[in-house]
């Protein structure tokens, strides 16, 4: 499932910070501009009730979820709410395992090879490079050598000016937050950001293509 919405666009929307008045018009910018997966941070007020509303109105065309999932009482409200993708900031195989069992794909943060693995073996559906900051290009491309073939999405400091590099080393996507989204951004200025957030990929990735052939 997770694969199939990376495929169409490896850019995760995390709305930190939305409220379920502000939900579904930020999402539809984003879905508008290509974006298909949109996460929803629970520490965001009424992360729920954002999500359920997100799933309502475009739970047919983009994958749904949740960050900043800890424990599994939360995996449970999420899903729910019809949250189908459930995000952490750490790696716990309890969560991984629950997510799982309830049917929605699972993307543990991890920083350490030791947590990648320990969520590859829970059945974690991607590994989240969290924090990004900490976790440079080289260091990805290094773990890519060890690791299972699971999509590894870089989250935190991702902007325009480094998603090549980061690529090239092996990372498959990207969680995009404050380079994408605040709450204080106009409608204007998000779709700014997400236009020249989807232009720095799509130019990366041909860049990448033409060093290939």
């Amino acid at each position: 499932m997770l694969n199939d919405y990376l495929n169409a666009c490896p850019l995760v929307a995390i709305l930190r910070g939305v409220t379920p008045e502000a939900a579904v018009a930020v999402a539809g910018e984003l879905i508008e501009a290509g974006f298909s997966i949109v996460e929803v941070p629970l520490n965001s007020p009424d992360a729920c009730v954002s999500i359920a509303a997100l799933c309502e109105r475009f739970g047919d065309s983009a994958l749904i979820g949740a960050g900043t999932v800890t424990d599994c009482a939360q995996v449970d409200r999420v899903v729910e709410a019809g949250g189908r993708l459930i995000v952490s900031p750490n790696c716990d195989p309890q969560v991984i395992r629950h997510s799982k069992a309830l049917g929605a794909a699972s993307a543990p943060g991890c920083s350490t090879p030791s947590e990648a693995f320990a969520a590859a073996q829970a059945g974690a559906d991607a590994i989240k490079l969290f924090p990004a900051e900490m976790i440079p290009p080289a260091a990805i491309r290094a773990l890519r050598t060890v690791l299972p073939p699971l999509p590894l999405l870089a989250v935190g400091g991702i902007c325009a000016g480094n998603m090549r590099d980061y690529l090239q080393a092996g990372a498959s996507g990207f969680g995009l937050g404050a380079s994408l989204y605040r709450a204080d951004k106009s409608s204007i200025e998000i779709r700014h950001s997400a236009e020249q957030l989807m232009a720095a990929l799509r130019a990366a990735q041909t860049s990448l293509a033409s060093i290939s052939l």
